[in-house]
């Protein structure tokens, strides 16, 4: 019997053809031409890649996505920080790369910056990056002691000169945070939600006067306020009050992947809040 139609004739070719398996990723079979540690380094980098390590930052309505807080470097030990430095410089050449620049916050111990050696291979993983200049900021964590403030402020001004752009996180108020953010012009500093409440419940002045000297110095320096740990709806209240400019946190929305945050637009809890109280 000579088949009438061209579709039986497919059909039943492919009812006849041999049956093939089909593996997961995580499969030890992933073809002849892989060998082990070939499929391992594979399975690394994709895992890597699938980690939840980006904590996205709005606009202090939500709604818009304004840059990312790269999670990892904030716990990490010394022999780490090179490798989890040239991770986040990865996503964001791989942001770039497909036309969706987001300026990322890189956080880094005071400590490291007072090691010359470290602050040298910073500087040359930011400089064959190649990335432009706004899209990579340093987060500054835990001032150094007066005895290492000297290496500190040169490991920090040669970072500077190449373009960096300078963020100082947890701020905590002191005369000392606020001396060296008007003479390094940092162009953000972020305040706890956590610490703003504690504050409030305790009904402290001196908190509330360093912020009012904070927004002094950032008004005149072109620096940003941000807010962190966002997870009630009275912390957006705060962040009207101390006029924050950027805010991020459960609330705002909770760490994502790297290719999740090319799907961000904003922070659709956090728009909705906005719509239904009054401002």
């Amino acid at each position: 019997m000579i088949p009438k139609s061209r579709l039986y004739t497919l059909v039943k070719s492919w009812k006849n053809k041999p049956f093939q398996a089909v593996h997961d990723a995580g499969s030890t079979s992933l073809g002849p031409g892989l060998s082990d540690p070939v499929r391992l380094e594979a399975e690394a980098l994709w895992s890597k890649r699938q980690s939840i390590s980006y904590e996205p930052i709005f606009n202090q309505s939500g709604s818009k996505l304004c840059g990312v807080l790269f999670r990892p470097l904030l716990q990490a030990a010394d022999p780490q920080v090179l490798r989890l430095f040239m991770d986040g410089l990865d996503a964001i050449q791989y942001w770039q790369s497909l036309s969706k620049p987001i300026p990322t916050i890189l956080p880094i111990a005071a400590k490291t910056l007072c090691q010359p050696n470290q602050v040298d291979a910073i500087s040359d993983l930011i400089l064959n990056s190649r990335l432009p200049v706004g899209l990579v900021a340093l987060g500054i964590i835990n001032l150094p002691s007066a005895q290492f403030w000297p290496d500190y402020q040169i490991g920090l001004a040669r970072l500077r000169r190449i373009g960096l752009m300078l963020h100082l996180l947890h701020f905590s108020g002191s005369q000392q945070e606020l001396q060296h953010l008007e003479e390094m012009r940092f162009d953000g500093v972020h305040l706890s939600a956590q610490q703003l409440r504690a504050d409030q419940l305790e009904q402290q002045a001196s908190l509330q006067q360093s912020i009012s000297a904070l927004s002094a110095i950032c008004q005149k320096n072109y620096g940003a306020i941000y807010i962190s740990g966002i997870s009630l709806i009275s912390d957006l209240t705060a962040a009207q009050t101390y006029a924050a400019r950027y805010c991020y946190g459960g609330l705002m929305m909770p760490p994502v992947s790297r290719h999740q945050l090319l799907q961000i637009n904003d922070s659709r809890l956090a728009k909705a809040i906005f719509s239904v109280k009054p401002q």
